[in-house]
């Protein structure tokens, strides 16, 4: 469980005073024009478009409060949505935030989330410009995410191409790891890829420098590497081929651990999730921006499935969030 807060809990507090303790650690972000306070938030489009997406944490079910503070939470929860709008090739501006809590929830906690929130979203201009607060039995966080496309179009998971290179950024199976030694009790074995489950680090700006390079096509990884690279071969009605090799660093990275738990690494590095990183597929020749490696091709034949070193992948891989 938790360990108990000297401070007050969620039940002491009324709603204002709550959110006088958590506006004050929330940063604007370069965009926004009126600040939390009215019934809106006002964040400018410059653009004329804005992209915008959706993702929610259920207590128990995405995070347990027993391995994660507040901060692992609020950093968690921004990243998972600033990396769906890098996938769009979009810059992020700004989040709102809907907070069910249970009343015996310490509001040093709430206050912790508020603090993840602020280091993910503050250095990179972001805003967190409101929300909703709800009482509940378990936390819940839902978080809606804005950009700003910056005049470009969108990158869709349909336009990939026959011919076209695939491309990763960040890393491969790392949260899965992770995830794997808070279940078996055995974080001591390594705390970096702890942290990489509870803390994910997303490489957002390959997001728009892929869409300045000429990405094709390209979506976050957070359901694991074969799952989402079929949802973006049925899209483009094409099929990926994938080049074990490409994930070596990754493999190798994880193969003690993995050794240890009775695992094999390779099931992490092509099934696990929520490590937010980018897959992209960009026209043959191109020059890929940094950080992304060339990881597999796009074929024409096998129209929205998935091959590992020519062999079909699983009809089930990867994360689920109803079959689990």
């Amino acid at each position: 469980m938790p360990a108990p807060s000297d401070g007050p809990l969620v039940s002491d507090l009324s709603e204002d005073g709550l959110l006088a303790r958590i506006f004050p650690l929330l940063p604007l972000g370069d965009d926004t024009e009126l600040a939390p306070g009215d019934d809106a938030a006002v964040v400018s489009a410059r653009d004329g478009r804005f992209v915008v997406t959706t993702d929610v944490l259920v207590e128990d079910r995405h995070f347990r409060r027993a391995w994660s503070s507040g901060e692992d939470v609020g950093r968690r929860a921004a990243v998972q949505n600033l990396a769906d709008v890098a996938a769009m090739g979009a810059r992020p501006t700004s989040l709102v935030v809907a907070l069910v809590i249970p009343g015996d929830l310490p509001a040093s906690w709430v206050e912790g989330l508020a603090r993840g929130l602020a280091a993910e979203c503050e250095p990179l201009g972001v805003g967190v410009v409101g929300g909703d607060l709800s009482g509940g039995p378990v936390v819940v966080v839902a978080v809606t995410a804005h950009g700003d496309l910056g005049g470009r179009a969108p990158v869709l998971r349909s336009g990939a191409r026959p011919g076209d290179v695939v491309a990763h950024a960040g890393v491969a199976g790392w949260s899965a790891a992770g995830l794997a030694l808070l279940h078996a009790g055995r974080t001591e074995l390594d705390r970096e890829l702890v942290g990489a489950h509870l803390r994910p680090v997303a490489p957002l700006g390959a997001g728009p420098a892929a869409a300045a390079a000429g990405a094709t096509a390209m979506l976050d990884v957070s359901d694991g590497m074969l799952r989402d690279a079929g949802r973006l071969a049925r899209a483009s009605g094409v099929g990926v081929e994938l080049d074990s090799a490409a994930f070596t660093g990754d493999l190798e990275r994880l193969r003690a651990v993995a050794g240890v738990l009775g695992v094999v690494a390779e099931r992490w590095v092509l099934d696990g999730g929520e490590d937010h990183g980018l897959l992209a597929t960009f026209p043959a020749g191109s020059v890929l921006p940094e950080p992304f490696r060339a990881v597999g091709r796009v074929v024409a034949a096998g129209e929205g499935t998935v091959r590992v070193d020519g062999v079909p992948a699983p009809a089930r891989s990867g994360w689920d969030h109803f079959a689990g």
